[in-house]
């Protein structure tokens, strides 16, 4: 009888285990679907960026392709010349 009676506490003891197991991989399951799912949404965030990005790049390749190289070293100096005029308000701010 005695014998019996520990069978039945030992699976017991295994049960119990199994069951805190069993909700341990229950969490941790949940806690990945919630990166998944957010890994997700970022993914098409990105991809959505990207996406519009490249119809911007489209846009400007096709507005730039008739352009003369004057016109595009006129641009190119235009566009120089804004980013000095950062670069010395960064130098300013940061000093």
């Amino acid at each position: 009888m005695a014998q019996l009676e520990e069978q039945i506490k030992s699976l017991q003891n295994k049960v119990q285990q199994l069951l805190k197991q069993h909700q341990q991989v229950q969490r941790e399951n949940h806690h990945l679907k919630k990166e998944i799912e957010k890994h997700q949404a970022e993914m098409l965030a990105k991809q959505e960026k990207i996406n519009l990005l490249q119809q911007q790049a489209d846009v400007l390749r096709l507005g730039t392709q008739n352009w003369s190289p004057e016109t595009r070293k006129e641009l190119e100096k235009r566009i120089e010349s804004y980013l000095k005029e950062v670069e010395k308000c960064l130098a300013l701010l940061n000093a």
